[in-house]
């Protein structure tokens, strides 16, 4: 499997995000931006996730079907075509970050690059995403960013 570069000019790898991104700010997606994506990529899929929420893993966004071609996600803004899974939130959207005061929590942005497209819908979440990209994964790649209240 290849490894597929993901950034944010919003913050570095293991850094805090920004409050802009998060709950206490405008609630916007920062700005994404991928390299070293495999050749025969039909398709990428971006899941952003907490995994240190106290009830399990939160899903903050889910996006998929997005053009391969594409090396930028813009803040606060969705890839043209692709298709926003439901969130924890029980929305289509950007969820940023809102953990209960307390200690540092993990926001993983994941990327990755797939054999084709996906045949699902906009009530797919983070389960049912992951389930339809078994055996389908080219590439992968992980930026994370931390945030506490």
């Amino acid at each position: 499997m290849e490894t597929i570069k993901i950034t944010s000019p919003a913050f570095l790898d293991q850094q805090r995000i920004p409050d802009k991104y998060t709950c206490q700010g405008e609630d916007v997606n920062p700005a994404l931006e991928f390299s070293n994506v495999p050749s025969g990529c039909q398709s990428l899929a971006l899941i952003v996730d907490d995994p240190d929420a106290p009830g399990g893993v939160w899903t903050h966004w889910l996006v998929f079907n997005i053009d391969p071609s594409l090396v930028r996600v813009e803040e606060n803004s969705v890839p043209l075509k692709a298709i926003q899974g439901r969130n924890s939130f029980g929305h289509n959207q950007w969820g940023g970050p809102c953990p209960p005061p307390g200690p540092v929590h993990h926001y993983r942005f994941k990327i990755y690059a797939l054999k084709e497209k996906l045949n699902l819908s906009s009530t797919a979440d983070q389960s049912e995403l992951e389930k339809a990209m078994e055996g389908k994964i080219l590439g992968f790649g992980q930026l994370i960013g931390t945030f506490s209240r």
